[in-house]
């Protein structure tokens, strides 16, 4: 694992520390699971991207315009 070090204000720190000591963790092992989370969001809206794109694809009304009450009708 790799060391990073990050500046922040020191009561913010402190605050932080206190938060996760709450919850019987670490600031190291919070941090980590926001860099991991941080990092998935990306991917996650990368992958639901692409997904749209090829669905996008093979949705087509062939031009007709359906009216309020046809795309409400069920």
């Amino acid at each position: 694992m790799k060391n990073v070090t990050f500046s922040a204000d020191e009561r913010l720190i402190e605050a932080a520390r206190r938060k996760a000591h709450t919850v019987n963790r670490t600031l190291n092992d919070e941090f980590r699971s926001w860099l991991e989370e941080y990092v998935r969001r990306d991917e996650q809206a990368s992958r639901a991207a692409m997904f749209l794109d090829h669905v996008l694809q093979y949705a087509s009304t062939g031009g007709h315009r359906y009216s309020r009450d046809e795309m409400n009708g069920r």
